[in-house]
C-alpha cells in the first residue's frame, strides 16, 4: 500500500513538474488535471494506511503530503477511481 502511494505521489509531481515546463495552456491544463486526479488517489489511499496505524504510531511516524499547487490546497475528494475519466485520456 504505501509502495503505491509513493509511486502515485512521484507520478502527480512528474505531472506537476512538466506542467510548469510547457507552454501550451491546454497542456498544462490537462497535466494538472492528471496531477490532481493522481492527488485524489494519493489522499485515499494515505487515509487507508492511516486507518489502518496503532493510534500512537501516528504521532511519531506521521506522512505529511504538502500541496505543491495552489490548485491542490485543499482537494479532498473520497472518490477512489484507478483510470483517468475520459475527457482527460481522449483529448486528441
Amino acid at each position: 500500500m504505501i509502495q503505491r502511494c509513493h509511486k502515485w505521489r512521484q507520478k502527480r509531481k512528474q505531472y506537476i513538474d512538466q506542467a510548469r515546463q510547457t507552454s501550451d495552456e491546454i497542456e498544462r491544463e490537462r497535466l494538472l488535471q492528471a496531477a490532481e486526479h493522481y492527488g485524489r488517489i494519493v489522499n485515499a489511499e494515505q487515509g487507508k494506511i492511516d486507518s489502518t496505524r496503532d493510534p500512537k504510531d501516528k504521532s511519531v511516524n506521521e506522512v505529511v503530503d504538502v500541496p505543491t499547487d495552489a490548485n491542490d490546497a485543499g482537494d479532498t475528494n473520497d472518490e477512489e477511481e484507478n483510470s483517468f475519466p475520459d475527457f482527460i485520456t481522449n483529448l486528441k
